[in-house]
């Protein structure tokens, strides 16, 4: 894979950053977008031309969507490892079910 540089620009500043393959750059793409439009609306709420405490502030709005999805996913792997558990259990129960029915049809009359 070839290292390419791609020149993106972020609150009215320009910036050079290294991508590897065509996916990364769009991927890059995407982040900046993200960044950008995240700084834009920091800006327009907070009324600042400051690009450092907008910057700041982004930083920790972005922060704060991080955490909360980790929360979510971590809830949510919590609950799925709970379906785990209990089909598990069901999963036995109807095994050790069948071993009986078979046993009980075994059994002469």
């Amino acid at each position: 894979m070839n290292d390419k540089i791609v020149e993106i620009e972020i609150f009215g500043q320009r910036y050079r950053i290294r991508v590897k393959g065509e996916e990364d750059e769009q991927y890059i793409g995407r982040l900046t977008a993200f960044v950008d439009q995240k700084m834009r609306e920091i800006a327009d709420k907070s009324k600042s031309s400051d690009a450092l405490k907008v910057a700041v502030l982004a930083a920790l709005n972005i922060a704060d969507d991080y955490f909360l999805s980790r929360k979510q996913l971590d809830q949510l792997n919590e609950v799925l490892s709970r379906m785990e558990r209990e089909i598990d259990s069901l999963e036995n129960r109807v095994a050790n079910d069948d071993q009986g029915y078979t046993k009980r049809q075994k059994v002469p009359s």
